[in-house]
């Protein structure tokens, strides 16, 4: 039986530790051996801990890089700022992997937004395979997607260039082949996109293969909504992001009922508004019995979230915090599935946004249509499928 690295380097939340959990299963199932390499040891410990999995700490940047542009403009910028402006720095984290790898002698390198184990990998000998959302794989032999329109190209090739001098620098100091292209850090021997293309944040026409996304199991617990009449609304917020206080307000004026999990509010602090209308969960709500019953999703266009809802369904109220969930509310958007109530400049018409997401057809007709195109979708069958895909390139 092989030993598998199940590795994440890069990026927050727990979909990337509920994702290598789901690949986990049906490998250990399998009599393989498991080790996870995590950027986040405190988090995923519950999500984890029923495993039985050794679980050890990814090396990461720890460190400020001074000097880039504040909005980053491609995963080339992203990668800049993690260690890879420089090609010494970048060999004190790939030597960090080298060290874990000796180590535990992995058979397999699995890799979840993890470019220098992937690079490690590489300049050791080892097969890897990365996993994930198409927004950190990216498309093959081609140079990295632009994450605006109109961007200068001289800037975008310039970051790039520098990125993949910074890793074929590396690769050199181990007598490693060199990489061609930029992308192909982010790929490794075989990339396996855990998403579909009407939902890729770059909207390539082809790549693959699409095995649609890693989901976690649902939570226990029941789905209760507030005593009243109207629309049923599922939000899933953070307090942190913008307009989270304005659109719940609006969902009240409309007359919602809300059902909405907030962590911060879950673990203790005040809530961003208090109503009749509303009840904040304090645990988090099973999914797909919220998503059965409500008539729509508020939520931060994260991935996970995104893709049951629209698996159920629902039209979709989002409210982007970062790069990734801003490129995935412009694909819902290009599908008619949700409005991006930040996308225009100044204030949003928060209650003409709520009008329109519950009186307007066409949204809740465009989100069935997506549900009834992936009506077969089947979380285990996936799981099942990269495991047998690990399994042949290792005989490979």
């Amino acid at each position: 039986m092989a030993h598998f690295y199940l590795c994440w380097e890069l990026g927050a939340g727990l979909g990337h530790a509920a994702r290598l959990r789901s690949i986990a299963l049906p490998l250990t199932a399998r009599g393989h051996r498991v080790t996870y390499v995590l950027r986040d040891l405190v988090q995923p410990r519950r999500l984890l801990r029923d495993n039985g999995i050794e679980v050890l700490q990814a090396p990461v940047w720890l460190h400020r890089t001074a000097g880039l542009p504040q909005v980053q403009a491609s995963l080339a910028e992203i990668l800049l700022a993690v260690g890879y402006l420089d090609a010494e720095a970048l060999a004190g984290l790939c030597a960090g992997w080298r060290g874990l790898f000796r180590q535990g002698r992995p058979d397999f390198v699995i890799a979840d937004y993890a470019p220098t184990a992937m690079l490690a990998a590489r300049s050791m000998g080892i097969r890897s395979a990365a996993i994930g959302t198409g927004f950190q794989v990216p498309p093959a032999a081609q140079p990295l997607p632009a994450f605006y329109p109109g961007l200068p190209e001289q800037r975008l090739r310039s970051t790039e260039a520098r990125v993949l001098d910074s890793v074929n620098r590396v690769l050199a100091l181990h007598g490693a082949t060199p990489l061609a292209h930029a992308c192909e850090l982010l790929r490794g021997d075989e990339a396996l996109l855990c998403g579909w293309p009407q939902l890729d944040h770059y909207g390539r026409p082809g790549d693959g293969p699409w095995l649609g996304p890693s989901l976690a199991p649902a939570v226990p617990g029941e789905v209760v909504w507030p005593q009243a009449e109207g629309p049923r609304v599922f939000a899933y917020l953070k307090a942190e992001g913008a307009g989270v206080r304005d659109v719940l307000a609006a969902l009240v004026r409309r007359g919602c009922r809300v059902l909405c999990y907030l962590p911060e509010v879950a673990s203790g602090a005040p809530a961003p508004l208090d109503s009749p209308l509303l009840r904040f969960a304090s645990t988090p709500v099973p999914l797909p019995a919220a998503l059965a019953e409500c008539e729509l999703v508020v939520c931060h266009a994260g991935e996970a979230t995104t893709a049951q809802s629209l698996l159920a369904g629902r039209p979709l109220l989002l409210l982007p915090m970062a790069t990734e969930s801003l490129l995935m509310a412009r694909q819902v958007e290009r599908i008619g599935a949700g409005i991006n109530a930040l996308a225009a400049p100044g204030p949003c018409d928060w209650d003409g946004v709520v009008g329109a997401l519950l009186d307007t057809p066409a949204y809740r007709d465009a989100a069935r249509a997506f549900a009834r195109r992936h009506a077969g979708f089947d979380g285990a069958r996936q799981a099942e499928a990269l495991a047998d895909r690990f399994e042949a390139m290792l005989s490979a």
